[in-house]
């Protein structure tokens, strides 16, 4: 599998894992306080080949996420499940300890933010009675249906924005909370 895009990374061994998952050039932030050197190294290749964030699924990886968006507004996004990244001794979390098959997944699956607004149809009140908000079991229910829709984990008041950010459309969020309520049942 050969990507085009460049691959924002956090650090060298995330270049490992991905360039052993597949071809691609990276770029690494080497960590979450990110120089204005590599801010610009990621909107020069955004111009030229576009760019895809693929940071771990950490409150790091999150902030590094939410800079480089803040930056590079159009850079696409990869996310990869909290539980697929955990190391095999259990001490450690990142994309270095994710299989490639999960990595490939990953960036099969990549997602642009919208550039222009489009009518919300993702309300608060549909992620109340989806019980993603303001039920015990929500923060549960928000890291499913973020791995459902391969958008990540967010909190209750990111996860409508993330939704509408991505263009994720009422019915692909219906069937996201109809597999999630299937799986609770079985």
């Amino acid at each position: 599998m050969k990507i085009s895009e460049f691959i924002v990374v956090e650090g060298k061994d995330d270049t490992v894992a991905v360039k052993r998952a597949v071809e691609a050039d990276t770029i690494e932030t080497n960590g979450s306080a990110l120089s204005s050197e590599t801010l610009q190294r990621i909107a020069h290749a955004q111009k030229k080949r576009g760019v895809i964030v693929f940071t771990d699924p950490d409150y790091p990886g999150r902030r590094i996420r939410a800079i480089i968006e803040e930056h590079v507004p159009a850079v696409k996004h990869a996310f990869l499940a909290k539980e697929k990244t955990i190391a095999k001794n259990g001490k450690g979390l990142g994309i270095e300890h994710a299989c490639d098959d999960d990595i490939r997944e990953a960036l099969s699956k990549v997602y642009t933010p919208l550039e222009k607004e489009q009518a919300v149809e993702i309300t608060m009140e549909d992620l109340i009675v989806a019980r993603l908000v303001a039920h015990p079991q929500s923060k549960q229910r928000r890291t499913q249906i973020g791995n459902e829709l391969q958008i990540g984990y967010t909190n209750g008041k990111q996860l409508e924005k993330r939704l509408h950010m991505f263009g994720i459309s009422k019915s692909q969020f219906i069937e996201a909370v109809h597999a999630i309520n299937q799986e609770e049942l079985s």
